[in-house]
């Protein structure tokens, strides 16, 4: 049962998965947008942090406490065992290519009973798993704040709305789970928000910190894409 809040990359993975089909569409950088989630929940928490005049944008361990969460535990321990300080768009491509990434965030869903997990027949031939949801109700709330966030002037976003929103606009995620209409009619509100000008004061630090996670994110995943045409 859902009782608590969600992490960043779960509550990503609610909008990269399909409802019904539990499969993820192509076209998107889920990938990317989970790792800076990572990145994102360790700068919240303040177990790393970013020196904002740093242009190198370095990662500096903090506070090793663990989080009871596999996945982010498994990257704040890379963090932390590191021989050197790195920057975060190194961390971020290190953690957007982690081994069956899609499947081990799928899990922590399945855990809380808000995905389920199911194998089916591809061309008679091979099985892959797939994610449906059943319980909509985690998703429909998180679409509920995109939703405010994006379509109103409502202000003082909390950052962690604005974390998904940046990311998931720039993987791909937002115009599979919006009208692309209305998401380009309010392109300059979208904007507002990933460049951190809709926050309250008190969260303006963390926010300025996350925008590395997210700038990381943003390259790492153009990087990609332009390999990919390439190749």
């Amino acid at each position: 049962m859902y009782n608590r809040e969600l992490y960043l990359y779960e509550e990503i993975m609610l909008l990269a998965f399909k409802d019904n089909e539990g499969t993820i569409p192509f076209g998107t950088m889920y990938n990317f947008a989970v790792s800076g989630a990572f990145m994102a929940e360790l700068l919240l928490t303040e177990r790393i942090k970013v020196d904002p005049s740093d242009k190198k944008k370095l990662a500096k361990p903090v506070d090793k406490k663990k989080f009871g969460d596999p996945l982010l535990d498994e990257c704040l321990e890379s963090i932390f065992d590191s021989r050197k300080e790195r920057r975060m768009q190194i961390w971020v491509s290190k953690f957007a290519n982690m081994s069956k990434l899609k499947h081990r965030t799928a899990k922590q869903l399945c855990r809380r009973g808000i995905l389920r997990m199911k194998e089916e027949d591809v061309l008679l031939i091979f099985k892959r798993k797939v994610y449906p949801e059943v319980n909509p109700g985690p998703e429909r709330e998180l679409k509920n704040r995109l939703r405010e966030a994006i379509f109103t002037d409502k202000q003082d976003l909390d950052p962690r709305t604005t974390v998904v929103l940046a990311l998931a606009d720039k993987t791909g995620l937002l115009k599979v789970n919006f009208d692309k209409k209305k998401l380009k009619q309010s392109k300059k509100r979208i904007k507002k928000i990933c460049n951190g000008e809709v926050t309250a004061q008190a969260t303006q630090e963390a926010i300025q910190a996350m925008q590395a996670a997210i700038a990381a994110a943003t390259t790492a995943a153009s990087v990609a894409a332009t390999a990919g045409a390439t190749n």
